[in-house]
C-alpha cells in the first residue's frame, strides 16, 4: 500500500472541493484532494452555466440571493477567463402572473441584488427573439461561467501552493482512532490502495456526501439529490441570460454559454445520483418552456441533453421529495459536535456561484476546531490564467484562429479547437479519457457532437501519446457512447439527420464496431432496439 500524508484531505473534485483545496493550501496547509473521477465530472459540471446575480432567489431564498450577488463579482474577477459578462433579464411572459413582478422588484432591493426595470420596447431591442407579448422586464447582473474552466483554475491555483490533486482516486474507507479521523484509504485507477494520513477531512462530495460520512461512522447525513435536466440548442438564441419573472419553476431560464443556449431545468428527487435519467416527458417540458420565452423555440435544433444532481440538504419544512422548494443555501456539518467525531466536516448545498464562500466557511470552521487562524485570500488573488483581468469573450477562439490558422490544424471545427491545444493538454496528463479533454477543450460539444472530430482526436492519441490503437479505440467508443446518452432523448427534426450522418461515418466509413477493442465497452452507438441503452441513463465510470 502506498503511503502519503497531508494536513488536510479534501474529498470531492467539484467546485466546492477545488475551492476548499485552494483555500486551505493558500493558508499554508499541506493538502491532498481526491475524486473518484475527473475534475468537475459530477454535479458542478452538469448545470446550465449561470453565474447568478441572485435575482432567481430574491423571493424564495433571500439569503442565498444576497450571497450570490456578493460572490458573483468576486468569481467574475478571480476567474475572469471563465466568466462572460452577458448581463441578464427577468421578463413577465403572457403566461405569467403580473403581480409577482412587484414582489420580485421589492425582494431584489431588500436582498441587495442590483436590478433595473426596463421599458418593454428596450428589452425587445436588446433581445429581438424574446416573446413580443412580455409585460414587464428587469435587467440584472447575471453572467455565464464555464464551470470546468473555473474548477481547473482553482485546482491549478491549489497546485501552485503545493496541493496534490488525485483524480480517478476513489475513497474506500476513513480510519478513526479515539473518535478522531486519522487516515483516508483510497484506490487509484490501477487498483492500488493509497493510505493518506491526515488530521482533518473536508467532505465536499456533493450528493455522495452521506456515503463518505458513513465511512467515518457518521450516519444519517441527509443530502438529497435533486435531479434536473438541461438541453443545449445549437446556437445562441439570446445573448443575455433570460429568466421568467416567476417563483422558481421548471424550464424558467435560458442561458447563452459559449456557442450554444441552454434551457433548464427540471427538479425531481433522484434515488441514485450515479444513475440520472433524462425522461422524454421532461425533454418535452423544457421545449415547451422555451416557447414561452422564445416563440419558435421548438423549431430550433437541440444538440445535447444531460442530467445533473443538486446536493440539497434535507429540509424538514418541505416534503421529502419536493426538491424544488428545498433551500439552496449552504450547510456545514460539524461532525465533532453532531457525532462526536473530530477532524471531519461535511460541506453541502449552496450554488456554484457561491463556491468560494462555501470553501472559505468550511476552512474557517476547520481552523476553529484545530485552534489556528490564517486570513482567507481567495477573494483577492486571481487563479492562473485570469491574472490579466480580462473576461471571456465568445469571439476569442475565432480571433486566435485568425493568427494560427495556417500553422495549426483545426481538429474540432464547431469549437475551433486546434491540434496543438489537444496535444498540449494530452501530454500534460498521464492518463485520461477523451471526455476529460472534452471538458477542458469542448471537444465534440458543437452541432456535430463529435461526428467529425472524434476520429481525429482518437488518431492523435496514438501519434502524439504513448497509446496503442486498441486503447485509442476504447477511448473513442466510450466517448461516442457518452455523447449518445445525450442525443437519444432529443432525436427529432434536424438532429435526426445529423445523427444519421454521424452513424454512417462511424459505421460505414470507419466500421467502428469492428475496430480492435481491449474490453467490452458495448456498442459505440447502441442499436435502437436496445432498451437498456435507450433509457436515457448514465452510469458514472
Amino acid at each position: 500500500m502506498k503511503r502519503m500524508e497531508a494536513d488536510v484531505v479534501v474529498i470531492g473534485g467539484g467546485a466546492t472541493g477545488t475551492g476548499c483545496a485552494r483555500d486551505a493550501a493558500m493558508r499554508g496547509y499541506s493538502v491532498i484532494m481526491v475524486d473518484r473521477a475527473d475534475i468537475g465530472q459530477g454535479t458542478s459540471g452538469r448545470y446550465h452555466g449561470l453565474l447568478h446575480s441572485g435575482g432567481r432567489y430574491v423571493v424564495s431564498d433571500p439569503r442565498s440571493a444576497t450571497e450570490c450577488a456578493e460572490e458573483r463579482d468576486i468569481v467574475a474577477r478571480i476567474h475572469a477567463d471563465a466568466v462572460e459578462e452577458t448581463g441578464g433579464l427577468f421578463v413577465v411572459t403572457p403566461e405569467d402572473d403580473l403581480d409577482f413582478a412587484d414582489k420580485f422588484y421589492s425582494g431584489a432591493i431588500e436582498a441587495k441584488v442590483p436590478v433595473e426595470e426596463l421599458d418593454v420596447a428596450r428589452a425587445l431591442e436588446l433581445e429581438p427573439r424574446l416573446n413580443p407579448g412580455i409585460k414587464r422586464a428587469f435587467a440584472v447582473h447575471d453572467g455565464t461561467v464555464d464551470g470546468w474552466q473555473m474548477m481547473w483554475g482553482a485546482a491549478n491555483s491549489a497546485k501552485e501552493y503545493g496541493a496534490e490533486i488525485l483524480t480517478y482516486t476513489e475513497v474506500v474507507d476513513i480510519l478513526t482512532d479515539n473518535d478522531a479521523v486519522t487516515a483516508v484509504i483510497c484506490r487509484d485507477r490501477d487498483g492500488e490502495e493509497i493510505r493518506i494520513d491526515t488530521r482533518f477531512v473536508l467532505n465536499a462530495a456533493g450528493p455522495w456526501s452521506g456515503r463518505v460520512a458513513e465511512m467515518a461512522g457518521c450516519h444519517d447525513v441527509e443530502v438529497v439529490a435533486g435531479r434536473g435536466i438541461m438541453i443545449a440548442m445549437n446556437h445562441r438564441l439570446v445573448n443575455r441570460v433570460v429568466n421568467r419573472c416567476i417563483y422558481p419553476a421548471d424550464g424558467d431560464i435560458l442561458v447563452p454559454v459559449h456557442t450554444v443556449s441552454i434551457i433548464g431545468t427540471t427538479d425531481q428527487k433522484a434515488d441514485d445520483a450515479d444513475r440520472l435519467a433524462i425522461p422524454f416527458n421532461e425533454v418535452q417540458q423544457m421545449l415547451d418552456a422555451g416557447e414561452a420565452l422564445i416563440p419558435g423555440f421548438r423549431s430550433q435544433r437541440a444538440v445535447h441533453a444531460w442530467s445533473g444532481a443538486r446536493p440539497l440538504v434535507k429540509d424538514k419544512r418541505v416534503a421529502a421529495g419536493d426538491t424544488r422548494h428545498m433551500s439552496r443555501g449552504m450547510s456545514i456539518l460539524d461532525h465533532a459536535e453532531r457525532d462526536g467525531m473530530r477532524g471531519l466536516i461535511t460541506i453541502s448545498g449552496g450554488k456554484l456561484t457561491t463556491y468560494r464562500l462555501m470553501a472559505k466557511n468550511a476552512v474557517d470552521e476547520m481552523e476553529r476546531q484545530i485552534g489556528q487562524s490564517h486570513p482567507c485570500r481567495t477573494a483577492e488573488e486571481a487563479v492562473p490564467g485570469s491574472k490579466h483581468g480580462k473576461n471571456y469573450l465568445i469571439t476569442h477562439r475565432l480571433g486566435e484562429r485568425e493568427e494560427d490558422r495556417l500553422d495549426d490544424p483545426v481538429i474540432c471545427e464547431c469549437e475551433l479547437m486546434t491540434k496543438s491545444m489537444f496535444v498540449d493538454l494530452m501530454k500534460d496528463q498521464d492518463a485520461f479519457q477523451l471526455d476529460d479533454l472534452r471538458r477542458q477543450l469542448r471537444l465534440g460539444m458543437g452541432p456535430c457532437q463529435g461526428g467529425f472530430c472524434s476520429m481525429r482526436a482518437a488518431g492523435l492519441t496514438t501519434s502524439c501519446h504513448t497509446m496503442d490503437a486498441e486503447e485509442a479505440t476504447r477511448l473513442l467508443r466510450l466517448f461516442l457512447k457518452n455523447r449518445w446518452i445525450g442525443l437519444w432523448p432529443i432525436l427529432y427534426g434536424q438532429q435526426v439527420r445529423q445523427t444519421a450522418l454521424d452513424n454512417w461515418i462511424f459505421h460505414g466509413l470507419f466500421d467502428v464496431e469492428h475496430l480492435p477493442n481491449p474490453e467490452d465497452t458495448g456498442p459505440a452507438i447502441p442499436d435502437l432496439s436496445d432498451t437498456d441503452a435507450m433509457d436515457g441513463r448514465e452510469v458514472r465510470k
